[in-house]
């Protein structure tokens, strides 16, 4: 079930239903979440016929059609195509995932797309990261170092460097933590699922010289703990990442600090 956060005082209402193309034999129903703060309406979906036939595969091509030949005030954010970026995310058909990489022919019926859910809608499709980009640098994702800096660079074994994988390809796309429960409810003070990636593979960089302060940080009720494994993070990560690992791994530091 999708969980939009909605304008104060607002509630979803049916929205305009553009015309089938002429001529097309190969037409998909798309119905997409419409809200601009500066008409004062309630948020609704729109519905669009797209001919499939001249459409690229994916779901941004679906978007970047509808914008360029039915109605270019859609809204949404897109760049690199290619997912890496993690610019396009979004929910579609109830899945948080990227517009880039998910192919509409493995959706059947409506084509449903949503912005990113339990976050505040600046417009349309596009959700307001700034309080998730603000978390991830409370976790100071960068090499901190104590030592006088080499000539030429920080050396890291070929093993070392290997405890990182699974880690650094995260791009901060947000639907780890949007399709997170826990952070549903304590987005204020839980930092996510993505923000603690990030902070575990700073954590165990074998280069980073601030492993006793990066975990006195997060030694705190709400921003770590509130985490309880549901798996949401792992399930949706378009990059299949684990961010519930990496969160329990750091929960056993803490626990060998205290033993």
């Amino acid at each position: 079930m999708v969980q939009l956060t909605l304008p104060k005082n607002s509630r979803m209402v049916t929205g305009k239903t553009w015309p089938k193309p002429e001529g097309a034999s190969n037409v998909r129903k798309v119905q997409i979440y419409r809200w601009t703060p500066d008409d004062g309406k309630n948020p609704r979906l729109d519905t669009y016929f797209v001919d499939m036939d001249t459409c690229g595969p994916m779901v941004l091509d679906l978007l970047i059609k509808i914008k360029n030949e039915i109605d270019p005030t859609l809204t949404f954010r897109r760049s690199c195509r290619e997912g890496i970026c993690g610019s396009c995310a979004m929910n579609i058909d109830g899945i948080n995932t990227l517009a880039c990489t998910w192919g509409h022919e493995q959706i059947k019926g409506t084509i449903r797309i949503y912005p990113l859910p339990h976050m505040p809608v600046v417009k349309d499709l596009i959700p307001d990261l700034t309080h998730f980009y603000a978390q991830h640098a409370s976790i100071m994702p960068w090499l901190e170092t104590k030592s006088n800096e080499p000539a030429k660079e920080w050396k890291q074994s070929i093993e070392d460097r290997r405890k990182l994988d699974g880690l650094y390809e995260c791009i901060m796309c947000a639907s780890c933590s949007t399709a997170c429960p826990s952070y549903w409810w304590n987005g204020d003070r839980y930092l996510g699922p993505a923000a603690l990636l990030h902070a575990y593979r700073w954590i165990i960089d074998s280069r980073d010289e601030a492993t006793p302060e990066r975990l006195d940080q997060l030694e705190d009720p709400f921003k770590l703990y509130r985490c309880h494994t549901i798996m949401n993070c792992a399930k949706t990560c378009p990059k299949g990442l684990n961010p519930a690992k990496a969160i329990q791994e750091i929960k056993g530091m803490m626990l060998d600090r205290v033993v």
